[in-house]
Formats: C-alpha cells, sequence, structure tokens
C-alpha cells in the first residue's frame, strides 16, 4: 500500500495533448523498476511464451501460459489474446514466472466463438476499451475480496461488447470485440499520432469528454512506450462511443485531485498471480489496481467518473440484474445456427 502512495507521490504532471475529446496528460518520474522482464509481445515474438488453452476442451476464464524464458514475462490488463477457440483479455495485470507454466484468469471477447483457430494465442495491438476494463476491473476486485478467485462478471463483458458494437456500428459473425478497433482503425490512428511518449514518462492520466478518467502507470519509460499505442486506442473508442460530456475546468487541477483519490482511497492486498501481490483499491468514484513486486508498483490501473459509486458492499453487485452466462449464451448460438 505505501509503495502505491509512494510511487503517486512522486508524479510530475506534463501538458497536456487534447485530440477529438479525449485529452492525455503525462505523467513522469524519477522512480524506477530495479529487475527485469520481458513484455508479452517481445516473449512470443522470440519463441519464448506460448499460450493455450487449458486444455483440448478449453475453460472460458482460464488460459495456459508457458513461459520458457529466464525472465518474468509481463501481461497487462485488458491485453487481447487473439486465436485458440476464442479471443480473452487479461483480467489482471500478472507477472509470470521464469521457467515455467502458469494458469491465468481471462475474459472472453469474442462470444459466437468457440472452435479452434489456432493452436497458440498471439497479442493483439489493442486492450480492451476503457470502460470494459473500469467494469471488468471492478468486478474483478471485488471477486478477489469476496470470493479470493479472479474471475470477471463474464455476462457483463459480453453486454459492454454489445453496447459498445451496436453503438459504433461494428457488427461481427462472432460478437468479437476486435471488430470494433477495426472497424475504426484509421480514426484510431489519428489518435496515436497525436500523443508522443516523452523520453521520462511512466504514465498518463487519460481524460474522456473532460469527464471520465483513467490512469495508467508503469515502473519504467520504456514499458509504458511499448503500451501508449494500445491504450490510446483503447480511451479513443469510449470518445468515440460518446462515453462521457465535456465539462470546463483545468484538466492538470482535475487530473492531480483524480491522483489524490487514488491515494486516499481505501486499500487490499492479495498474492498476486505469479510473482508479486495484488493491490486493490476502492475509493469515492473510482476503482483502481495495482501489481507490486519487489517493493515496485509494476503497474497501476484506475478508473473514475462522478457517478461511480464506492464498491465496498454487496449494494454494487447491482441486485437485480443478470446477464448471460457462457452456457447459456453457448447454447444460444447453437439454436441460433444450428451449431
Amino acid at each position: 500500500m505505501d509503495h502505491v502512495k509512494t510511487a503517486l507521490s512522486s508524479l510530475r504532471l506534463g501538458d497536456p495533448a487534447t485530440h477529438g475529446g479525449l485529452t492525455v496528460l503525462p505523467l513522469a518520474s524519477e522512480l524506477r523498476g530495479q529487475f527485469d522482464y520481458l513484455l508479452l509481445e517481445d516473449g512470443l515474438r522470440k519463441d519464448l511464451v506460448a499460450i493455450r488453452e487449458v486444455s483440448e476442451g478449453g475453460s472460458v476464464p482460464e488460459l495456459k501460459v508457458e513461459n520458457r524464458a529466464d525472465l518474468p514475462v509481463l501481461i497487462v490488463d485488458g491485453e487481447e489474446l487473439v486465436g485458440a477457440k476464442q479471443n480473452r483479455v487479461a483480467n489482471l495485470t500478472m507477472l509470470i514466472p521464469a521457467r515455467g507454466t502458469t494458469v491465468i484468469p481471462v475474459s472472453c471477447v469474442e462470444a459466437g466463438r468457440w472452435a479452434y483457430r489456432s493452436a497458440h494465442f498471439d497479442v493483439s495491438d489493442r486492450v480492451q476499451n476503457a470502460r470494459g476494463r473500469a467494469e471488468k476491473l471492478e468486478s474483478v476486485r471485488r471477486s478477489i475480496r469476496k470470493r479470493g478467485s479472479r474471475r470477471s462478471d463474464q455476462g457483463r463483458v459480453w453486454a459492454s461488447i454489445a453496447e459498445e458494437s451496436a453503438s459504433l456500428d461494428a457488427s461481427s459473425p462472432t460478437e468479437a470485440m476486435g471488430a470494433i478497433f477495426e472497424r475504426h482503425k484509421e480514426t484510431l490512428d489519428d489518435y496515436v499520432n497525436v500523443v508522443e511518449a516523452a523520453p521520462d514518462q511512466v504514465g498518463a492520466v487519460f481524460i474522456v469528454g473532460g469527464r471520465r478518467y483513467g490512469l495508467d502507470l508503469f515502473d519504467r519509460p520504456a514499458t509504458f512506450a511499448a503500451f501508449l499505442p494500445k491504450l490510446v486506442r483503447s480511451y479513443a473508442i469510449d470518445v468515440l462511443g460518446g462515453r462521457g460530456g465535456r465539462r470546463e475546468g483545468s484538466m492538470n487541477g482535475e487530473a492531480r485531485a483524480f491522483l489524490d483519490r487514488i491515494a486516499g482511497g481505501t486499500f487490499d492486498d492479495h498474492p498476486a498471480v505469479g510473482l508479486g501481490r495484488d493491490v486493490g483499491v476502492v475509493g469515492e468514484g473510482l476503482v483502481a489496481g495495482a501489481l507490486v513486486a519487489d517493493d515496485t508498483v509494476v503497474h497501476l490501473t484506475a478508473f473514475g467518473e462522478p457517478d461511480r459509486r464506492r464498491d465496498d458492499s454487496d449494494a454494487a453487485e447491482a441486485p437485480g440484474r443478470r446477464y448471460a452466462t457462457y452456457r447459456q449464451r453457448r447454447d444460444s448460438l447453437r439454436n441460433r445456427y444450428g451449431r
């Protein structure tokens, strides 16, 4: 907990870059991680990492990661894994130990497919859209606190993708999240081209429409620079979907207030999947999670908006709201298409 607060207090806000309703405020820090790791994309490219279904039959909320490298591999919350029986996203940030196999928690982002396209998974050039990441993070943190598991509300994940697909005219035969990004690729690339990482930048505060906030903070500039284009696309999808409304005010002041709210939240601490500790943060109008390893905040992500309720009771389960389970969706698809 103290490590998260120390990392937040070390940050310096830079000048914002704004494009089409998205504002990105750079965060710099003198703090640096003290150990080495491989990014998932690098590990896959070098054939040092393999991601597969946990068995021939597969399991929707789990995948198996084989790390043959001599270094841990970093998998970041929301990274999209494409292939095998259906596309998934990582439920939270994880450091996969060297020279071993680890089962990781994931969420399905392709509800209409359950058939092999390849034996292994690859990683795409995007992470889950920001609103979806925020909802997933909230449900995963709640699952950790209440049940000791790291499962998301899978039904809500599907519903969120369906809503975005409808609002952004990005339907797909397999109801794939990736279709939303492909449908608006040129526009998303315009957002990416406006934002560049500074040499000492380790993170950013993202403001959608002057109202909804997000934070991604890493332990070193190289990791942040590698993820910045993916993160910009993630938040830009929310802009295109009309999330948030314009509001006047000092962006730097509001960003600083957002950082202060994270530091002033309620913390919980649990052993992580793989290496390190999972640290959760809840507070008024925000939810956050961090991976801490060797006294270093490897990755901190947070989301906030004025009408987000504090998630500290069973009331946060949204009584009366139910989403389809995977089995129900699968059976519905089989009935519809005769599969």
